[in-house]
């Protein structure tokens, strides 16, 4: 039977794991006891891959809420796990000479020109134009 995709295989969660932060429970009134990680990232997984919007998240699949998902992934965003985990799989893939570099591709369209331009170019219009009338002669 082939493993739907956000099934996380053992090997990546291993990894991904000790990148995500600890959550601490209050001590007083702790409230509910939050849904395991591994379990919201599938749901996050899932989402991603059908498409379909956070709030429909099927409850039935026991990746809690999408509302859940959607915090989590924020607040794994902002505490950098995706660039971590990123650098330590290339750091693996570079370990076992499995990087090949001839197929990478630098993109630096998003960084600044300091010393570009002296002027502002105004960028070309995109908008439709006006085309010419095909009903008269």
């Amino acid at each position: 039977m082939r493993a739907k995709p956000w099934d996380l295989p053992d090997g990546l969660w291993e990894r991904l794991e000790p990148l995500l932060p600890r959550q601490r429970r209050r001590f007083r009134y702790p409230g509910r006891k939050p849904l395991e990680d591994r379990q919201v990232l599938q749901g996050i997984l899932f989402v991603l891959h059908t498409g379909i919007g956070w709030e429909h998240l099927p409850q039935e699949l026991g990746f809690g809420c999408g509302m859940t998902a959607w915090r989590r992934l924020r607040n794994w965003q902002q505490a950098g796990v995706w660039e971590r985990l990123h650098e330590v799989l290339l750091a693996e893939l570079h370990a076992a000479d499995q990087l090949e570099w001839e197929r990478a591709v630098a993109d630096g369209s998003h960084i600044q020109a300091k010393k570009g331009a002296r002027k502002r170019v105004p960028a070309p219009l995109t908008a439709a134009g006006q085309a010419a009338s095909t009903t008269s002669s």
